[in-house]
């Protein structure tokens, strides 16, 4: 049954520390988490914290953030972590302190800073332990699939990009030939594909037949976006086109946009339809140099160089541009903003094999960003499941029945 909520301070819930300094030198080998304001941030030999524990970032621009280990911990002095739950759930805390705006308990000035003598008198409403660990469990669940489908992604790429590192980057077919043995893991139509020694050209030595080109031999079109007038709300009130801006070009593949555009919008400001499958580059700022996939057809800011891949390429493309990534980033120039020109990104060198080979990888690649990109739309929605049920059972708005 449903058990009444109780009506305490914050410090009655929970016991809060400032963390402990260590600095990189006294950092020693071993698998236990450093916990700071921004969540793990590497590792240690020695645990302070028993998990599971949580840590509250205390300053700076993680102020307020609060994370969750489940095991033993080092907790950082970026951070306040909890010392005694004083018998409540240690997750359904993780959960109730995210929740919490800590902003308005901000006792910095130049910087915000979190003080717990600031926030214990703060006034909470809890339910008792039993629903505590009830509504725990349901959120936790979500979350346990979220990140089971991150590592699975995690695998996925791997795979993916493991095996375009041995056919276009290692040439180990080649290099297997060579040595007169049969390719790993490859069936013989295949292995055929592959000849069976290199020669020499301006990149180091490549597989024989094969050329030295540009990125853009690659693709149908390259080509920037641009940004509708922001003055003029039938550009974007109501807009249902996706709209990516270059600090978006973050993770590995784009599922979701922040911003839209409307139709009108679109017609009057250079902004371009980029297909789905296509590689993008952020030309601009903090994420200049990084790339990212298309999971389906949006369009982009006048920051972001979409590469529109000839057939079979898009695969090829997203991987050889991940590939070029750092010497990308060591080309942005700019001292208030770091900048790479789309002449930058289309002259990227690559070694371009045969197209039935390019076709054969495709083939061997889809399934994976297939499965990778459905799980991706999975966890957005368990997301927005968590992220909706999250003030309902924290505010008792919704019950979860216990026995």
């Amino acid at each position: 049954m449903v058990g009444e909520w109780c009506d305490i301070t914050l410090g009655d819930f929970v016991a809060l520390q400032r963390g402990h300094d260590l600095t990189e030198s006294e950092r020693r080998l071993g698998r236990v988490p450093v916990m700071g304001s921004a969540g793990q941030n590497g590792y240690h030999d020695t645990a302070l914290a028993k998990g599971p524990g949580i840590v509250i970032g205390r300053s700076g621009a993680s102020f307020g953030q609060v994370h969750f280990s489940k095991e033993d911990f080092w907790p950082h002095n970026t951070g306040l972590y909890v010392t005694d739950f004083k018998g409540n759930d240690p997750l359904f805390a993780y959960y109730f302190l995210k929740a919490l705006d800590f902003d308005r308990f901000n006792s910095g000035s130049a910087q915000p800073s979190l003080n717990r003598n600031f926030i214990y008198p703060i006034p909470i409403r809890v339910p008792k332990p039993i629903e505590q660990k009830a509504i725990a469990a349901v959120l936790g669940a979500l979350d346990d699939k979220i990140e089971l489908n991150r590592r699975m992604n995690a695998t996925l790429e791997a795979m993916a990009r493991a095996l375009f590192q041995s056919w276009f980057v290692d040439f180990d077919p080649v290099r297997a030939k060579l040595d007169g043995r049969q390719p790993v893991g490859m069936d013989e139509a295949t292995a055929t594909l592959f000849p069976e020694r290199l020669e020499d050209s301006t990149l180091g030595q490549i597989p024989k037949g094969w050329n030295v080109g540009k990125i853009q031999d690659c693709c149908v079109q390259i080509q920037n976006g641009g940004t509708p007038r922001r003055n003029e709300p039938r550009f974007w009130d109501g807009g249902n086109i996706p709209w990516l801006a270059s600090g978006e070009v973050r993770q590995s593949i784009i599922t979701a946009t922040e911003s839209f555009i409307t139709e009108e919008g679109l017609a009057e400001s250079s902004a371009k339809w980029v297909p789905a499958f296509s590689t993008v580059v952020a030309l601009y700022g903090a994420t200049a140099g990084q790339v990212s996939f298309t999971s389906s057809r949006l369009t982009t800011n006048q920051a972001v160089c979409a590469l529109i891949p000839k057939k079979d390429f898009a695969f090829f493309n997203y991987f050889t541009m991940r590939e070029a990534t750092a010497e990308l980033e060591n080309k942005a120039v700019g001292s208030a903003q770091q900048n790479i020109s789309k002449g930058i990104v289309e002259e990227t060198k690559v070694v371009l094999p045969p197209p039935a080979l390019v076709e054969r990888f495709a083939v061997t690649a889809m399934p994976l960003f297939e499965r990778w990109i459905s799980n991706l739309h999975q966890s957005r929605i368990l997301a927005t499941l968590r992220d909706t049920l999250l003030p309902k059972l924290l505010s008792g708005e919704l019950t979860i029945q216990t026995t």
